[in-house]
């Protein structure tokens, strides 16, 4: 019986992907962490951003693929910061919106460039192509069944 290198076990691969991801998302962490953000309140604001409005936190959650409950509380601590405020939805009484404040565009920007930065330093080591490639494969494992 033919035994699969531990080098391409899909076990192995699966566990290395998961430490490596963990790894990057500590280096976002602590990065973040030096303006006051974390990786889920830097994507609540750019989700805001980029949907240029406020939008319903269940909208909000959605986008974000994390639950209502989990968004109500992130949106607490955000607007705790001053970073969004909730605001009435003019079409539908019942429901609340979260718009970025002029501050949490601003702390968006610095996050923004403080990703950028960090996103570089992670990747230093790869050149262009192994960039690309990993780029494709994880856009390929991502579509996976």
């Amino acid at each position: 019986m033919n035994e699969i290198p531990a080098a391409v076990c899909p076990t192995s691969l699966a566990f290395q992907m998961l430490g490596a991801a963990h790894e990057v998302e500590a280096r976002l962490e602590s990065a973040l962490d030096r303006i006051g953000l974390s990786v889920a309140k830097f994507g609540v604001l750019s989700k805001l951003v980029e949907a240029g409005e406020p939008l319903a936190l269940g909208s909000l959650a959605e986008r974000s693929c994390c639950v209502r409950s989990n968004m109500t509380q992130l949106v607490d601590r955000l607007e705790a910061d001053r970073l969004v405020e909730r605001i009435n939805d003019p079409s539908d009484r019942r429901s609340v919106r979260a718009a970025l404040t002029p501050a949490g565009r601003e702390r968006h920007a610095e996050g923004a460039h403080i990703v950028e930065e960090a996103g570089r330093a992670v990747f230093a080591s790869l050149d262009d192509g192994e960039r690309a490639t990993l780029q494709r494969v994880l856009a390929q494992l991502g579509r996976s069944p």
